[in-house]
């Protein structure tokens, strides 16, 4: 009996239990890494609308009110976003703005107090999300979510 086909079990990633040989993993398309960062983007910065108010917020305001760790954290999560444009091949010139992004949420969220409402305010990985979609509907990675264009209204 082989010991993938056990009930319950999931074969080790990358692996075909019907073969015993390394299974290719499906290319993910440049539209697909996008949606799953904006999806991340929107968890860590807009998730959560804060009772009584109109002021949305994400796991990056909660998590960074937990002094030193949530920032760092917090950090690394918003890293990812710039390592994944780095590896769909985006400019130097976006990267260094994506990590200024990400270097000042992190640096000024680090204080108390202060960088939890800034943190609340600045939304560091919805910007990085947008400069990435940008240069990719300019170089033509991804279709445009927007359709650039006027309307005449016929009557």
């Amino acid at each position: 009996m082989d010991t993938f086909q056990t009930a319950g079990r999931l074969p080790p990633f990358g692996r075909d239990a019907r073969f015993g040989a390394h299974a290719r993993p499906e290319a993910t398309s440049t539209e697909q890494v996008l949606a799953r960062l904006e999806l991340l983007a929107h968890i860590l910065d807009t998730a959560f609308v804060l009772p009584g108010t109109n002021r949305r917020v994400g796991l990056d305001a909660i998590v960074g009110l937990i002094p030193v760790v949530g920032d760092v954290v917090t950090t690394a999560i918003s890293s990812y976003i710039v390592w994944e444009a780095r590896r769909l091949g985006v400019p130097r010139r976006v990267i260094a703005r994506m990590v200024a992004n990400v270097a000042l949420d992190g640096v000024v969220g680090a204080v108390p107090l202060v960088g939890d409402l800034f943190d609340a305010a600045f939304k560091a990985n919805r910007r990085n999300v947008r400069l990435l979609r940008r240069h990719l509907e300019r170089t033509g990675g991804v279709r445009p979510s927007v359709i650039d264009g006027t309307a005449t209204r016929l009557d």
